[in-house]
């Protein structure tokens, strides 16, 4: 998450699928530390020393927050009326958590997320106390602040991830319970002042959290001007409010002879494009594909299918349209797209597409030659989308921005048709265009964006995109976010659902490197006691209903009616933020519990202060001392269990022995095998914090990856100790031989090199001699943290569907890069990929 810090600084607009409070108070951080946001994050392990990046700074913010919720369960438990030793074991139990650890030393979303959860609970804690106080202590100073920083806990939860609605979800069903309560009190409570009560409430806990939401994403806006990498992902209007991607009025009526930059309406992938390199496979002609960055590429001039008469009869050529009366392209039109740059026009052919081979797939080529009159199949009608045109005029003729419509191949009846499809390294990873004869309708469907005639001069009529406003940008957003969250269905290598959590089934491998390893694993005697307390709680409500029925007067002991209230109000809060993820079939993982893991440690100490202090049957109340030994005793044990598990929460040194021992359960997949037999080993093969720090300089990939090593993979041990270490820089081309510094030189701003990571080690055996061809070292890193592989990746056998969760992206320097590098063994020369005398299908 320490990019989003780099974006924030640097401006670049980036879509993520959390609200961003964390980050900007990540950003905030590493701001104030001096970062200039020149380092990406991108890669885990790579070295933060050299370029200075002030991590420690960042890394402080949500320790420190880890660190706040120490006082703040301490705080709720005393406000629910627990003793003082057992708020204390509350917040000894947080100290202790492994799993809470573990997020608040990294730089992740989860452990601000804690902090303003815990909060809001204590706010609403302490309102709750001044609300049951009665009617002559409402509207007080007191009541109101309680009230107030509720409202605000409740923004700034959901404003960092959106579990925020659960809380808001528990708050509000409070809120209710305390309403209807009110409704009932006909003595004390007029219908002005119930009316007072709800307006109160309306205002703090949904008008606050609500101005609070929208204040962040403002800032947000404000902070992220220049386009970046998740513009892609927005529309037209959203992108065009971004510096550099606005452009000027252009001319409202698209006619004969404009030239036009057509945009694909539902993906977002950019703009109809084509380039002077062939499909592999297929009819091998050009490559027709959807760019996202404006490019002289992207230009079309729209060519009636017959040459306008002169004359001395048709003009020839293709500005015959330049002159004489402008001729609107209506709805019905038949028309040829040309591509100016390579004078080859947009053509289709019952030939399938080389990544998409369905039957009611077909190729889009372009096809053709300077001076070549074309064929049939360069034929396509448009279709004017009139649903989705704005105006009246724009339903009847095509205008620019305002006009929607389909490109329909006259000769097989296909529309031209893009989707989330990306194209292999000959098409320069661009989306793939196809002319589909069954595809989706919002896939189908395109407009102009850019369009110029020489008959089109300044006193034409203009339009432009029209300005979203705050609002209309905040909902779109809200929107995508919400696609791409729901999207996220691939499996991961460390994901869990709901049912594992409460009993700790499983964790997440977040780093592994030097025969350590870092593991999220919650404290077993935690997670397991305070799931226990739960379902104390549901077993006594069962039976208390039941015996309800029955007409026992159990609700006439005021203990008994405390229990139930009090510490249902915490279990409601666990089940409100755990049973929602069971609905949900995106990627879940460990720390999604955390927040439900909070109150269930809450209900966890207030089910031992009842039963130590408050219940006279279990005769502990009137011997204090049994009570306090109890906590002692399961502090203690909880402690153990933290020190156990502490090596994988710390990244520590740990045996393999000692990491079998602590392996409970079976479905613990942490990897015992990565640390040494001995912690003697450690002094010898754990090379020194510089040295661990220090990160390799590109190397130009070679034709295999053999040599490099699986960043997916957990970290494998050599049996035998390796006793040194040692880097070096090689420059390879692209068959693998190595560059001198001369060739190196020659080739810097001509091609670009890519970084590959090798490791090689030397293995010795007892006599210290080394032994050859011995079994290697597979040091990797885990999988990218789960919050950070968030976008749906791309599958061409998935059924079509709206396609904006995962537009292709894509920087104009590389694809430039790769055309030319493509050209520099062609000769250039614009040629039909057919000749005229050949069918083309």
């Amino acid at each position: 998450f320490g990019g989003f810090a780099s974006k924030y600084i640097k401006g670049r607009f980036f879509m993520d699928v959390h609200p961003p409070l964390a980050k900007l108070l990540l950003t905030l951080a590493g701001w104030l530390a001096g970062f200039d946001g020149n380092f990406d994050f991108k890669d885990i392990g790579k070295d933060y020393v050299e370029p200075g990046v002030p991590y420690v700074a960042m890394r402080l913010l949500p320790a420190l927050m880890g660190v706040m919720t120490i006082p703040t369960i301490f705080l709720t438990l005393k406000a629910t009326g627990c003793r003082t030793m057992t708020a204390a074991m509350g917040a000894g139990l947080i100290i202790f958590e492994n799993g809470l650890l573990t997020q608040s030393r990294l730089i992740l979303l989860d452990s601000p997320l804690v902090i303003f959860n815990a909060f809001t609970a204590l706010a609403w804690t302490c309102f709750t106390n001044q609300h049951e106080q009665g009617p002559e202590k409402a509207f007080d100073v007191s009541w109101w602040f309680w009230l107030v920083a509720t409202g605000l806990g409740l923004g700034a939860t959901v404003s960092v991830k959106w579990v925020g609605l659960f809380t808001i979800a528990w708050v509000g069903s409070l809120t209710l319970v305390q309403l209807w309560v009110l409704l009932g009190d006909t003595t004390t409570v007029t219908p002005r002042r119930l009316l007072k009560h709800f307006l109160a409430r309306l205002f703090c806990l949904v008008i606050i959290p609500l101005t609070f939401y929208l204040g962040l994403f403002a800032i947000h806006f404000v902070c992220l001007v220049n386009p970046g990498d998740g513009d892609g992902f927005m529309s037209s209007e959203f992108q065009a409010t971004l510096n550099s991607k606005a452009m000027q009025d252009v001319p409202a009526d698209v006619v004969l002879g404009s030239r036009v930059s057509i945009r694909h309406h539902n993906t977002h992938g950019g703009y109809l494009h084509s380039h002077n390199h062939m499909y592999p496979t297929g009819s091998k002609q050009q490559q027709i594909t959807l760019y996202p960055h404006k490019d002289e590429n992207n230009v079309w001039l729209m060519e009636n299918q017959t040459q306008p008469e002169g004359l001395d009869g048709p003009i020839k050529g293709s500005k015959a349209w330049d002159t004489g009366e402008p001729i609107p392209v209506r709805d019905k039109t038949v028309l040829r797209l040309l591509h100016t740059v390579t004078d080859r026009r947009l053509h289709s052919h019952d030939v399938r597409p080389p990544v998409s081979e369905a039957d009611w797939q077909n190729e889009a080529s372009a096809y053709g030659y300077e001076g070549f009159e074309g064929d049939a199949n360069d034929y396509f009608r448009v279709e004017i989308v009139k649903s989705l045109s704005d105006g009246t005029v724009a339903k009847d003729r095509v205008r620019t921005i305002e006009t929607k419509f389909r490109l329909i191949h006259i000769m097989t009846g296909c529309a031209l048709f893009s989707h989330k499809v990306k194209l292999p390294d000959w098409g320069f990873e661009q989306q793939e265009v196809t002319c589909a004869k069954q595809g989706t309708l919002p896939n189908s469907i395109w407009y102009v964006e850019q369009n110029e005639h020489p008959l089109l001069g300044a006193d034409a009529e203009k339009v432009n995109y029209k300005n979203p406003g705050f609002l209309g940008k905040f909902w779109e957003l809200q929107k995508v976010m919400w696609t791409t969250n729901a999207g996220l269905v691939e499996s991961h290598a460390w994901d869990s659902r709901p049912p594992s959590w409460p009993v700790l089934r499983r964790g997440i491998n977040f780093w592994g490197k030097d025969r350590r390893q870092i593991y999220l694993i919650g404290n077993p005697i935690i997670w397991w006691s305070s799931t226990a307390a739960v379902g104390i709680y549901i077993v006594f409500k069962v039976l208390s209903v039941l015996r309800w029925q029955r007409g026992f007067k159990d609700y006439e002991n005021i203990n008994f009616k405390r229990f139930d209230y009090e510490i249902g109000t915490s279990v409601l809060g666990w089940a409100f933020h755990y049973f929602p993820f069971f609905l949900m079939q995106r990627q879940l993982f460990l720390h999604h519990y955390f927040p439900a893991l909070y109150f269930a440690i809450i209900a966890l100490c207030q089910v031992y202060d009842f039963a130590t202090n408050r219940i006279a049957a279990f005769g502990l109340r009137d011997r204090p001392a049994i009570g306090r030994s109890g906590i002692a005793i399961f502090l203690a044990i909880s402690i153990v269990t933290f020190t156990l598990y502490a090596p994988l929460s710390y990244g520590n040194r740990w045996t393999q022995s000692a990491c079998n021992k602590a392996k409970i359960l079976n479905t613990w997949d942490f990897d015992c095998s990565v640390f040494p037999k001995e912690m003697s080993q450690y002094s010898v093969s754990a090379p020194s914090a510089a040295n661990a720090a220090q990160t390799a300089a590109p190397v130009a990939p070679g034709p295999s990856d053999q040599g490099s090593q699986d960043l997916n993979v957990t970290p494998q041990p050599a049996e035998e100790p390796f006793v040194s270490r040692s880097e070096k820089v090689e420059y390879r081309d692209q068959d693998g031989n190595i560059l001198n510094e001369e060739q190196v030189k020659a080739l810097e701003g001509k091609v670009s090199f890519e970084t590959r990571y090798e490791t090689r080690t030397r293995v010795i055996d007892a006599d210290g001699k080394e032994v050859k061809d011995g079994p290697a070292e597979a040091e990797g890193v885990a999988p990218p943290h789960p919050d950070i592989e968030r976008l749906p990746e791309t599958d061409p056998g998935l059924p079509e569907d709206d396609g904006r969760e995962s537009p292709a992206t894509a920087s104009p320097e590389d694809d430039v890069g790769k055309e030319k590098s493509v050209e520099n063994a062609d000769d250039g020369r614009p040629r039909p990929a057919s000749e005229p005398s050949e069918a083309t299908g």
